[in-house]
């Protein structure tokens, strides 16, 4: 039987890190791998294809799809649509995200930009208050949030659909298969889950389609208690059998842009709700897009991202542009905080550049050439007091004058506010043939826009809150319709003489573009081992007056002496003891010798996560 195949799957996987981790492992806990006695392993070292996701199931349905034949790509769609079950508050169907390739055959590295559009008729006031007196916009939070406006055409299912046709041996109904199971037989509840679902209690009773899956009773789920979801299993189903144009076309179609346009709030709720503009004409044109990646060289090392709409590769690939001016290989032998000084300091100002230049090349002339021209960068690292903090915001680089001197003066400053939501996810894939797939899929608030597809089992994105919320012409991320709203997911992919050496990413707004260029320079120019690098406090600058840190990194060594020596502030990222105290939620494999890889996922962040291998040894 199917089921049966998945949970031996998830046994046997975590019976083999109990090799290498000395983990006990009892069949019973297996499955769900919440229990004392298999908790989330963050590491796995091994061999015939590797695995590293938030969730145990999602790892779990890509080790199945790997064991059976399947390849990077197959197993990225099942582990992708296994979240969509258990992190439903993060990422599904309901959303969109952006898939890297790396093809071990041809040694070229592809993308697909899945990222969700504005619909055709969204004007341009469309977050506008109509009761403002002001015409100010509605409050972001959780007014814009909880909305049918906030809603964009999703691109998940396109995206996978994409990926398989092009590189997969899968069918979407084979890859589908662990997802479909686990929503069926569900999976245990953990704090994390609970925890998310009481965050948005208010806004999920708003409405009914929402309340009753996810509140059963008008209660929240509790720790240790089985959730299942067989809507969003038959919805699984359908997509199955029919593909996924069952999704951009028919009833299901129809459902989607009903709960958008006419969105199914409860009478007694207090929140405004407004209603959206996506029609069936915006989800039968939707299209994932083929797309070059964005490159660059550092230090020997060729790192491949993604390019607009997403802001992630040309911001980590300027910032390490600008690092490669420095040596810090050197400066770390002695002084470790020098090394995080001249990060943040880069990262302040490839953020000036991102708001400044970046939006969807559809609609705006992105210059990726110039951002990522190492000229450019060389010119940005004069920016740089080796000493010294700047005072933020700095303005932002001449992309149409510059020749790697000191001497050029700066551009007037991008005026914008990020409004990217932390909660995303992240998963990482190899394969026995060396295949590796880098993968961020987001719904983009947790818990999206409240909005659950009455009948349907998911919820609806709310990506349409990334733009900037008030019109200005001059903005590279202005609402216009069908646009792709500025994101900052940067799943990425490192090679070494051609050969996979590295691939990480994150889910966390716009600190993703901090969490992956930390750990790279964490892993490079530190030295780290890739647990230690992934595991280590973080801090982002993000071209503001304060470092937005992770408690542990303001209380470190290097953390006191950014402050006392080199002038940086510091703020506390999020509520103390909450997950929104911390920053990213990272996944990655590194690739060793002799065709041996290492998983590695968060040890405690979000709960921790889990990685898995095929065989622990040969």
């Amino acid at each position: 039987m199917p089921i049966l195949g998945r949970r031996l799957a998830a046994i046997t996987a975590a019976l083999a890190m109990s090799v290498t981790t000395g983990a006990l492992v009892s069949p019973a806990s297996a499955h769900s791998g919440s229990s004392d006695e298999t908790k989330k392993e963050p590491t796995a070292t091994g061999y015939g294809g590797a695995v590293s996701t938030v969730d145990v199931d999602a790892s779990a349905a890509a080790i199945e799809v790997l064991r059976k034949g399947g390849n990077a790509v197959d197993a990225a769609v099942a582990a992708a649509a296994t979240l969509g079950v258990t992190e439903p508050y993060s990422a599904g169907i309901g959303g969109g995200g952006y898939f890297v390739y790396y093809d071990a055959k041809s040694k070229k590295v592809h993308t697909i930009d899945g990222r969700e559009t504005a619909p055709a008729a969204m004007p341009t006031d469309a977050f506008v208050d109509p009761n403002s007196p002001t015409g100010a916009p509605y409050n972001f939070t959780p007014e814009l949030v909880t909305s049918g406006v906030s809603v964009g055409v999703p691109g998940t299912p396109a995206t996978w659909e994409r990926a398989l046709h092009r590189w997969g041996s899968m069918s979407l109904a084979e890859t589908l298969e662990p997802a479909i199971e686990v929503a069926t037989d569900g999976f245990e509840v953990d704090e994390t889950f609970r925890q998310q679902t009481e965050d948005n209690q208010v806004r999920f009773e708003a409405f009914p389609s929402t309340r009753e899956l996810f509140l059963p009773g008008g209660k929240l789920p509790k720790v240790g208690s089985v959730f299942k979801n067989h809507d969003l299993a038959d919805t699984y189903r359908l997509l199955a059998s029919k593909g996924t144009e069952a999704f951009y076309e028919g009833p299901l179609a129809e459902d989607i842009v009903e709960a958008v346009q006419n969105p199914p709030k409860s009478a007694d709720t207090e929140l405004p709700v407004p209603a959206g503009f996506m029609t069936t004409k915006d989800l039968a044109k939707y299209r994932a897009l083929d797309q070059d990646p964005t490159h660059v060289n550092y230090r020997g090392y060729d790192v491949y991202s993604m390019a607009p709409s997403s802001s992630g590769g040309t911001t980590v690939g300027e910032a390490l542009n600008i690092l490669e001016t420095f040596d810090l290989p050197a400066l770390a032998e002695n002084d470790e905080a020098a090394v995080l000084h001249h990060y943040l300091e880069a990262t302040a100002l490839a953020f000036a550049d991102r708001n400044k230049y970046v939006g969807d090349p559809a609609f705006v002339d992105v210059p990726v050439k110039q951002l990522l021209d190492p000229v450019f960068g060389k010119e940005r690292a004069c920016e740089i007091d080796p000493l010294h903090a700047a005072e933020k915001p700095v303005p932002a680089g001449d992309v149409a004058d510059y020749n790697g001197a000191c001497d050029i003066e700066p551009a007037a400053l991008g005026d914008e506010k990020d409004t990217e939501n932390i909660n995303t996810t992240n998963l990482t894939v190899s394969d026995k043939w060396g295949n590796v797939v880098e993968y961020t899929l987001t719904i983009e608030q947790t818990g999206g826009s409240g909005i659950t597809v009455p009948g349907r089992g998911f919820i609806l994105n709310n990506e349409l809150t990334d733009f900037n919320n008030v019109y200005n012409p001059t903005e590279a991320n202005r609402i216009e319709p069908g646009k792709r709203p500025r994101s900052s997911m940067s799943p990425t992919i490192v090679l070494k003489d051609c050969e996979p050496f590295l691939a990480l990413g994150s889910p966390g707004g716009a600190s993703i573009i901090t969490t992956v260029l930390q750990t790279l320079v964490n892993r490079i120019d530190l030295t780290m081992k890739i647990e230690d690098a992934l595991a280590a406090p973080r801090a982002s600058q993000r071209n503001a007056a304060n470092v937005s840190a992770e408690q542990a990194f303001i209380d470190s060594d290097n953390g006191k002496a950014l402050a006392s020596k080199y002038g940086h502030k510091f703020a506390a990222a999020g509520d103390p003891g909450t997950s929104a105290a911390d920053i990213g939620a990272a996944t990655a494999i590194e690739f060793l010798d002799d065709n041996k890889v290492r998983a590695v996922a968060e040890p405690v962040r979000r709960g921790g996560g889990s990685a898995m291998v095929v065989n622990p040894s040969r």
